[in-house]
């Protein structure tokens, strides 16, 4: 039978659970058409990259899926026809690794590796440090004047 991957993405105000069932419907009608699901991954509410149907985030959800093409019509009937899910997406693919996590689980996992504490020096900028000491620089206009040069040189018009 061919391989099939679906990601399907429910409202936001749907809780996590709900979302399983969800899932689970979509499981027992591949089952009973004689299909089977071999993975299914829950991603998490993730935000939006625009509002759909007044909604900024979803919960992700994919489901690795080995049935014959009439269970995945059924399952892309069932999906539009709930109105808890914003969108859904099946693909077909070559070959399914239901051990393996998925490039968006993957990803997750290595950012919470990573460490998040002293990140090395910062480059100098193109600037410097702004301040102009690193040039040696003593124009005139670098340097400061006494408030009384200030005003001796009368060039401060005080109607403010």
């Amino acid at each position: 039978m061919p391989l099939y991957e679906c990601v399907f993405i429910a409202r936001n105000d749907v809780s996590q659970q709900q979302v399983d069932l969800i899932a689970d419907g979509l499981t027992t009608i591949i089952t009973d058409m004689g299909g089977e699901v071999k993975k299914r991954e829950y991603w998490g509410l993730r935000g939006l990259a625009y509002k759909v149907k007044k909604n900024r985030k979803g919960h992700y959800m994919l489901l690795g899926i080995d049935a014959p093409a009439p269970a995945i019509h059924e399952m892309e009937r069932q999906l539009g026809l709930n109105e808890d899910v914003l969108r859904e997406m099946t693909t077909r693919i070559e070959e399914l690794t239901p051990e393996e996590p998925s490039a968006i689980l993957a990803k997750r996992g290595d950012d919470r590796d990573r460490e998040r504490g002293f990140r090395g020096p910062k480059p100098a900028g193109r600037f410097g440090s702004g301040r102009g000491r690193e040039r040696g620089d003593e124009r005139e206009e670098f340097r400061a004047r006494p408030r009384d040069d200030m005003d001796m040189m009368g060039g401060m018009d005080d109607d403010r």
